[in-house]
């Protein structure tokens, strides 16, 4: 008898690791590496294994000597000419993801200024969707690792200050474009109204990252695609939607005493005309 309740003990103990093990297996997976800083500024509205699954969305990044590849060095090379000009300078700025200059970065285009006085709601939104949106790409970026253009082509970006890190984070898919993307369609649906000028922004922001010759273009289109997914999974969401309907409210309220003046947005507007 005592020898069966040792074995039946062992087999327990046994399975009860086996289970433990698998648990923790699947506890790395849905906590992906993450070398970029920006991303973990605040926690996100979704747990990781809600997330969207950039290895499911997402095939591998353009082969050597493929089409792809040629397309996204074509691109590289029509930015060249843009260094030092104020659209490059433009990129630098749309390079920084802290706050508040990321929020900054998107006052013009919705029309009033974004900040933790006036939209106080939309400010803290932003911090947590950095995280959703950016996450949504480290299954794809840690499996392939791909190298960014500046390092392929001995060059500089638009930010030395975050070239180190760059060189050890995965260049497909753009997390900052997923952010950009992202933001703009969250922010389309608090302020219709300027949901042009928000789209465009959100599109010049990920081609920041190509002229800031960052990322590849292809990188940018996936970062897109991440960006779009993880808005729609935000949706579902009941943390979300109740800070959505609070900053429409207070961006409504924003329009009448706080818009942006024209003169303020000009640079920015005059910079981004050139792509």
């Amino acid at each position: 008898m005592t020898a069966n309740l040792v074995r039946s003990a062992g087999a327990s103990i046994f399975v009860l690791l086996m289970i433990c093990g698998q648990a923790v297996a699947q506890s790395n997976e849905a906590q992906p590496k993450v070398t970029d800083p920006h991303f973990k500024i605040a926690p996100g509205y979704l747990k990781p294994a809600d997330l969207p699954n950039s290895l499911v969305l997402l095939g591998p990044p353009p082969e050597q000597d493929s089409a792809a590849l040629a397309r996204d060095e074509e691109a590289r090379k029509a930015t060249l000419l843009l260094r030092g000009t104020d659209r490059w300078k433009q990129a630098s700025t749309d390079a920084d993801l802290a706050f508040p200059q990321a929020a900054d970065n998107f006052s013009c285009a919705m029309g009033i200024k974004i900040d933790k006085e006036q939209t106080p709601r939309l400010y803290a939104m932003m911090q947590k969707m950095l995280s959703d949106f950016g996450l949504s790409t480290y299954g794809v970026k840690n499996k392939y690792n791909r190298t960014r253009p500046f390092v392929v082509h001995n060059e500089a970006t638009c930010r030395a200050d975050q070239e180190a890190i760059l060189r050890t984070d995965g260049s497909y898919p753009s997390g900052h474009t997923a952010a950009g993307w992202g933001w703009a369609l969250v922010f389309a649906q608090i302020n219709p109204e300027r949901s042009n000028e928000l789209f465009t922004r959100g599109i010049a922001f990920g081609q920041s990252r190509v002229i800031c010759d960052a990322h590849w273009q292809s990188d940018v289109d996936a970062g897109r695609i991440m960006g779009a997914a993880t808005f729609a999974r935000l949706q579902t969401n009941a943390t979300f939607v109740a800070d959505l309907k609070a900053a429409k409210a207070e961006v409504e309220a924003a329009k009448t005493k706080h818009a942006m003046p024209a003169q303020v947005c000009a640079a920015e507007t005059t910079a981004l005309s050139t792509q």
